[in-house]
């Protein structure tokens, strides 16, 4: 398909002038962090862009990853027509009219088939567009769909479910007060994550009464400002965590009054814990015994600890259990609910169920932690002939033909499918899987926001102005959901009627009929998103329908966290609303203090069950189980993935933001290279299970021998005049579905077994 077949338009650069002096507010969507900006424009470029010392959250600072935002706005070709699949592959376009009254068709005619459940709802948002994203719930209940998945599901459901055993949800570090701060598997130097991540880093680093201890197979921007970095094996974490919590307890380092007054279970954890052969499991990671136990000792006489798992071991052999065994540290040696310890927080919106219940995948029976799909199952929930398999994928700002393990096979499932339908700005990976892709606005071209309110004490939010007209052709995921929703002729007219009719009242009749509505036609409450956009959006100032939905969530803010919203400042849920609509840097929207994380733990007496009885057979096995995943014939690890300066996600549909690392390298040990015959500049051939790639090598003294990693963010197809080009390594050609955690599973994209060979 050559690049005029893709119904773009091309972005492209140019010597720019700033031509309009005024400074308008935004926010980085490149990570969870979320920093808020300010930027100038020259006609639709973003000309000038710098931190917002106004944001509440990030109070100016930012990475230099956002001053390259302008290659994301037009960086690439963007789609301004729907798509639609021809015979041969190839797509055409087609007017909304046509492509909503097909797809609606489709979604109807597998409904009656095969029931809505046959119906996979994937994405919704990424970093930066939640907004949107959020309207996908009036059309999963308009079909009866009760299946989703996203990216938290190749990263973060393991970590939620042992959250939800333990403290009920999910934790935060108190970094501006933590005498310790721990970091595991995570480089915040690059990745961010952390608030102000480099600040806060040098901060911690440059002040004598703090310590920062930092385990990571690699040596990491984050390590080289630490005090102790504990450089394990790759995959070998729960080995270390696990001999930490053996010395925290066999030396009495634990906090008995914490562990008497708040916890239950210790009685049987303790024992298994104190039997832990600490020099055998560090050697198992390759750390001197002495240094892990001194390490340890730091943690246990700390006044505060605070810490920090990320993908590094997410993405790794043991992922559960090591979020397990990195959680009890902080409890068992009572760093919880403190200043300077770790917290609970409130929520605008929960980003996944922190349950310790759990629905299972209808053919694989896979856990479907915080009530997501399993990435990594979504292949083998298709390619079946079960009569429950998946039957259609609605995808919506996400690209898992690019991001998901094993590329191949997910195409494979993907052409299995009865109906595909991709909603994005760009023919994106997947979308050139799709019978229908339906072009968005930009993330800069309407009113968005995001759901990564993750912080403590102060949580925040921003509500983003559109900084430009959305590109003709393209529509806002809300007004596409609400389309969709009323072709298959679901919305109850009646309740429409009288919300529409309450809207023009004001907010307090609305409130009240959108109550009664709620309560007498369940419909209402299902197809919520749609009737908000449709009925209170249009009366919103500025043009700001799409952000309708925050009235509803402004009501569930009031409801979950009252008190919090009232030490911030908002008196009831239309004053928080208001206050949304109107603070362009963004607004704190609950305040609590260390003690109030108490109030979000509802165990019996406020006591937390430390033991997880289905992991400690897991924990049982370490003695016994082997941390090498090699073989002779693949003898290195690789860590597919790693953020670097100049990687990103891919909604970067452009080289041209990298000013170095063009291509991502492959970064290898000296002592490999040259054993291979390898130095900087060589191209290299990767080999895994699963596929090969070549990769220009980096001869990197960080990394350990057998060690290997290539960054995030690569090998994406970029449109040509005659097709497509790519660029660095698709990290996914590599990995295998079938390496994954066997409670979560999440993937083992940091830990793949693969050879490497001069190419």
């Amino acid at each position: 398909m050559t690049a005029n077949q893709t119904g773009a338009r091309p972005g492209g650069f140019r010597h720019r002038r700033v031509i309009d002096n005024t400074w308008h507010k935004t926010a980085c969507i490149l990570c969870e962090n979320n920093c808020g900006l300010i930027v100038q424009l020259d006609g639709r470029h973003l000309a000038k862009i710098r931190g917002d010392k106004d944001h509440p959250g990030s109070r100016g600072y930012t990475c230099n990853k956002a001053l390259r935002l302008d290659h994301y706005q037009n960086g690439g070709q963007r789609l301004t027509t729907p798509m639609r699949r021809n015979p041969d592959g190839t797509h055409s376009p087609v007017s909304w009219e046509t492509a909503i009254r097909e797809i609606a068709v489709w979604l109807r005619a597998i409904q009656r088939a095969h029931g809505g459940e046959s119906i996979l709802f994937y994405g919704g948002g990424g970093q930066g567009n939640h907004l949107g994203g959020a309207h996908k719930g009036a059309l999963m209940h308009a079909v009866g769909a009760r299946y989703s998945s996203n990216a938290l599901g190749q990263e973060k459901t393991g970590e939620a479910w042992v959250d939800a055993h333990l403290v009920q949800g999910h934790t935060v570090g108190d970094w501006e007060r933590a005498e310790v701060a721990l970091f595991i598997g995570k480089n915040p130097w690059q990745s961010h994550g952390v608030p102000r991540a480099r600040t806060v880093l040098q901060r911690i680093a440059k002040d004598r009464r703090r310590t920062m201890i930092v385990i990571d197979p690699v040596r990491t921007e984050t390590a080289d400002l630490a005090d102790i970095h504990l450089q394990i094996r790759p995959g070998t974490d729960a080995w270390c965590l696990a001999a930490l919590l053996g010395v925290l307890v066999q030396e009495d380092l634990v906090d008995h009054e914490f562990i008497a007054k708040h916890t239950t279970g210790t009685d049987k954890l303790l024992p298994q814990l104190n039997s832990i052969d600490v020099g055998a499991y560090a050697a198992a990671c390759g750390i001197d015994e002495n240094r892990l136990r001194e390490t340890a000792r730091v943690i246990g006489r700390a006044d505060s600890v605070s810490s920090y798992e990320d993908l590094g071991v997410q993405h790794g052999p043991n992922s559960t259990l090591v979020s397990y065994l990195h959680k009890l540290i902080w409890l068992l040696t009572g760093n919880f609910a403190k200043p300077g310890a770790m917290q609970r927080h409130s929520w605008v919106a929960p980003l996944a169920k922190w349950t310790t219940a759990y629905r299972t995948t209808p053919v694989t029976g896979a856990r479907m932690l915080g009530g997501i799909v399993p990435c990594n199952v979504i292949p083998e929930e298709i390619l079946t002939d079960h009569p429950r398999r998946f039957r259609a994928m609605w995808v919506d700002s996400a690209n898992p033909a690019h991001s998901l393990a094993d590329t191949q096979r997910f195409a494979d499932a993907l052409a299995a499918l009865d109906l595909v339908v991709v909603l994005d700005v760009a023919m994106t990976e997947t979308a050139r899987h799709a019978d229908y892709v339906l072009p968005c606005a930009s993330q800069f071209e309407k009113w968005e926001a995001t759901f990564f309110t993750t912080e403590h004490p102060h949580n925040v939010f921003q509500l983003r102005a559109p900084l430009f007209e959305p590109l003709p052709g393209t529509l806002t995921e809300g007004e596409i959901y609400s389309r969709i929703v009323r072709e298959l002729g679901v919305v109850p007219k009646r309740a429409e009627r009288a919300l529409t009719l309450a809207a023009r009242g004001g907010r307090a009749a609305y409130r009240s009929a959108f109550a009664a509505l709620a309560a007498s036609d369940k419909r209402v409450r299902g197809l919520a998103p749609t009737l908000l956009h449709d009925t209170l959006g249009p009366t919103l100032p500025e043009g700001a329908q799409p952000a309708a939905l925050l009235w509803g969530l402004a009501q569930r803010v009031a409801v979950t966290h009252r008190s919090g919203m009232r030490r911030a400042g908002h008196r009831s849920a239309g004053a928080l609303f208001d206050a949304m609509l109107e603070h362009r840097s963004g607004i704190v929207f609950t305040k609590d203090q260390a003690k109030h994380s108490w109030d979000y733990v509802t165990h019996p007496g406020k006591r937390i069950p430390l033991l997880i009885p289905e992991l400690i057979a897991p924990l049982d096995s370490l003695a016994t189980q082997s941390p090498t995943k090699t073989s002779a014939e693949f003898p290195f690890v690789l860590a597919a993935g790693q953020r670097r300066s100049f990687s990103a996600n891919t909604i970067f549909r452009s080289d041209g933001w990298r000013r170095r690392d063009g291509a991502g390298a492959l970064r290898l040990n000296p002592h490999d290279a040259t054993r291979l015959g390898l130095a900087t500049g060589a191209t290299a051939v990767v080999t895994t299970a699963r596929g090969h790639a070549t990769a220009a090598v980096e001869v990197d003294p960080r990394m350990q021998p057998g060690h290997a990693i290539l960054p995030n963010g690569y090998g994406i197809d970029l449109p040509t005049a005659t097709g497509f080009s790519r660029s660095g390594v698709a990290l996914n050609t590599l990995t295998d579905i079938g390496w994954r955690d066997e409670f979560a599973g999440t993937p083992w994209h940091k830990h793949v077994p693969a050879r490497i060979e001069p190419a």
